[in-house]
Formats: structure tokens, sequence, C-alpha cells
């Protein structure tokens, strides 16, 4: 809330901060498990989770505790020097994983960065200099130049345009069409890309049997299999890494989001077949703070003591399947995706923004993706109350929009 003589919020940020987002119009201020705190006083059920990243809520004792004792102790060294937090974090993440090894940076576009470098390289040295990469339509990979151009969502490139070279969207579920393009000779592909479970353009799976054929095709084609589990990682989707449903490995893996808790933190796990990189090819100064790499440690500890994959499986389930139960209510869902505790619910009608405009006056918080989708992605920590409390708000908010919209 303004204070008297003082400027509101809205009319602060934009005298003094760029407008690269459309904010709901809160401003939160304390956070504790699945709920956060508004300048008024207002307690909102958060099923939004800072995007996939506060798999833990907020504020969770253990993370908290390790990054304060590490921010008295060391803060930042650069990568110049070996950091116990460091080493510690890549342990862990490779042991929960497969046999790689790690580069650590800030977020999920310079992870993906990361990936894309050591399959150009790969490129040149096992296979010609080849360098295209192969990516899905509907894959959202960051807002870098490069990761832009891997997405190949022209409502997010096309102002920035021209794009690097070197990135090929393909159709998504065509075995066919990615088989054509591993083995055509004028730009032959080095490496596929694609997310196990497409959160950012309305929460699609890409299914099991999917990975399992892009697997056998990389290795037919001698490409990389590079998997990004920047939103759909961190057990999140019912297994601490959406691709181990599938039975595969690949060969490059990229983390973030919930990596750290709320920190900024990224990670690319390299497998020993793509493990090529050497001093100088690639840097971060910032990658890998011991902040929060003591953070992330915690992070992990936490999920694999509480068993937070197999919870995110079962209250995900149930809640997805109450969902569904909306629609037979006559409410306008057409249909609920996901898997865990990532959820998309889609929309008959184009309702999204509005439905989550009401569900902040519902006391709840989600995120709308475009016009009909709205993304759902709590604290893996989330009780069977609060997934109640989200059915029952959800339920209500659909059914005001749908009011609202009827009456237009």
């Amino acid at each position: 809330m303004a204070e008297p003589g003082r400027l509101p919020v809205r009319a602060r940020a934009d005298a003094v901060m760029l407008p690269t987002y459309n904010r709901v119009p809160v401003t939160l201020v304390r956070g504790s498990g699945c709920y956060v705190e508004t300048d008024d006083g207002r307690w909102l059920l958060d099923l939004v989770g800072g995007i996939a990243v506060n798999v833990l809520g907020h504020c969770h004792p253990e993370v908290v505790a390790a990054a304060a004792e590490q921010l008295q102790r060391l803060i930042h060294t650069s990568n110049l020097y070996f950091t116990e937090p460091q080493l510690e974090l890549a342990e862990a993440l490779t042991a929960t994983a497969f046999p790689s090894r790690v580069f650590l940076c800030n977020s999920g576009a310079e992870a993906n960065e990361a990936a894309i470098k050591v399959a150009r390289k790969w490129g040149q040295l096992n296979r010609d200099g080849a360098y295209h990469i192969l990516t899905l339509e509907g894959a959202f990979h960051g807002r870098t130049l490069a990761t832009l151009a891997a997405t190949g969502n022209a409502h997010y490139s096309d102002p920035f345009r021209p794009l690097p070279d070197g990135f090929r969207q393909i159709r998504k579920g065509d075995l066919g069409v990615v088989e054509a393009a591993l083995a055509d000779p004028l730009r032959p592909a080095v490496a596929v890309l694609v997310e196990p479970i497409q959160g950012e353009s309305g929460v699609f799976v890409l299914g099991d049997d999917y990975l399992r054929q892009l697997r056998a095709l990389c290795d037919r084609y001698r490409a990389l299999l590079i998997v990004d589990e920047v939103q759909c990682g961190m057990g999140r989707s019912g297994t601490m890494w959406a691709h181990e449903q599938a039975g595969i490995r690949p060969d490059m893996m990229t983390v973030a989001k919930g990596i750290a808790g709320g920190l900024p933190l990224g990670a690319v796990l390299v497998g020993e077949r793509a493990d090529v990189l050497v001093p100088g090819d690639h840097g971060s100064t910032f990658g890998g703070n011991p902040v929060a790499c003591a953070a992330a440690c915690a992070v992990l500890k936490v999920i694999q003591r509480e068993h937070l994959p197999e919870r995110a499986a079962g209250i995900g389930g149930r809640l997805s399947s109450e969902l569904q139960g909306l629609a037979r209510d006559g409410l306008p869902i057409a249909e609920v995706r996901g898997r865990g505790l990532l959820v998309g619910i889609g929309l008959s009608q184009p309702l999204a923004q509005e439905t989550a405009r009401i569900a902040l006056d519902e006391g709840i918080l989600v995120n709308p993706i475009g016009g009909r989708t709205i993304r759902i992605a709590p604290a893996l920590t989330i009780g069977e109350e609060e997934a109640a409390l989200a059915v029952a708000g959800m339920g209500r908010a659909l059914a005001r929009a749908q009011q609202a919209g009827a009456g237009i």
C-alpha cells in the first residue's frame, strides 16, 4: 500500500523500470510455504510458484539457513577458484541424474546457451563441422538471441531479427520429419533439443514413446539428444527428472528454475559422449555462486528426504482429476494436461486472462498462457487441504469468468 505522499507502485515502476512484463497488479512483500502476502495484508495461495521455481515453497527454513550460513562465510569468488558448495552441488546433481560433468550458470537460458555451444563444438570435432540443432514447434528455450532462435516463436523473436543461424523447428510428434532433418545431407543436424513437457506453450507432454524414438534416431544418425528440464525437472513431473519416465539417458540436460529454491542458478549436465569443453571454451563470472549452490544443496536434500517427486505425482494426479471434474459441472474446461505438479488447464473458451484476474480476487495466484490455458506450478510441498482450496477457488473463478463472458 502506498505511503501518504508517495506514488503508487505502478507509477513508480513506470518511471524507472522497462515495461517488459505485463505484471499482475499486486505487490508481494512476504512468503511462507504455499502462501504470499500482499502489501495490503492479503494472503494468497500461490499456484504459480515463481513459475515453477519455489519447489519447496516460500522461505523454506532449511534453504534460508543454508543461504544465510553461506552468506556469512563466503559470498562470491568467481570461477578462478574452487568452492565447496559448487563441488557438493555438482556431485549431488550427477548422482540424481546420469554420469556427467556439470557447468553451473545463472538461469535456464544460460544453461541452454551452454548446451548449444557444447553441441556445436561436438559437431566440429565429430561431425565435420555440422552445427544445426533441431527444436520442436511450441518449444521455449529462453530469451537470449540463440535461445530465441531455438524457440522459434515469432511473437518473441520477430522484433529482434536477424537471429543466429543454425536452428530448425520441426513438427511435434512427427518422427518422419525428425529423421528427414537428421539425414539432410545439406544441413545435417548435430543435436535435437526438446522439453519433455513444454511449459510455456501450454503444458504439453511429449510422450514417453516419442522421447524413446528421438533417442534412437539420435543414435542412428550420430546426433546428440539434449533435454531441457528447466521447468519440468527437480521432481515436478512426478520423478526427479521428467525424461526418466521414458527410460532414456540424454547426452545433455539443462536445469534451472527450482534448482536453488528461489535463488538464481542454472546448470547443464554433460554426459561423457558430449564432454568436449576445455579451459577457455565457456565461462560465467557469477555461475555457481556459493550462496546459490549452498541453497541448491539444501533443496536437493529436502526433495530426496521428503520423497517430493512421489508426492508431486500423488497430489498432482488428484489435483488434475478434480480439475477435470469441474468440466462435468459445466465449467469451460476442455482438458487438463501435464504431469505431477506441472498442470495446464485447457479452456473451451478464451477466458484464461479473465479467470486469472478473478482468481486473484478469490485469493489464489494462477498463470494464464494466451487466451485458453491456465498454468499451475505450485510448491512440491503443497498439501491436500491447499490442493482442495485450489480446486474450489478455480471452480469459482471459472464460473464467474464464464458468466461474465456470457453477459458480454
